[in-house]
């Protein structure tokens, strides 16, 4: 089984950086997506794409895969950039694009 760790990103709707500070460990797709004739919702015969797992440090996260003898892929952290600006900023002329 194939694993994914990766540390997630705050959504569109966070303006804070609380619960960013855990790692994830989620499966990958093993059956393909597909809707539901009945409903149609969208289904799986896999039901372990529904599991994610939290881990305070990657490290753990990568020990759990290898004491599963899960095959992991660890994705690199994104780092926060911050471009400091002042409130006068938003008011000056910028050149047309």
């Amino acid at each position: 089984m194939q694993v994914r760790i990766y540390r997630p990103t705050r959504t569109a709707m966070q303006s804070g950086r609380g619960r960013l500070d855990s790692w994830i460990l989620e499966y990958e797709l093993e059956t393909p997506r597909r809707p539901d004739p009945l409903m149609g919702w969208i289904s799986s015969g896999d039901t372990l794409n529904q599991v994610r797992l939290r881990f305070p440090t990657k490290e753990e996260a990568v020990a759990y895969a290898e004491r599963k003898n899960l095959a992991y892929n660890v994705e690199p952290e994104q780092v926060r950039r911050v471009v400091p600006r002042n409130y006068s900023d938003n008011f000056k002329p910028r050149p047309a694009r």
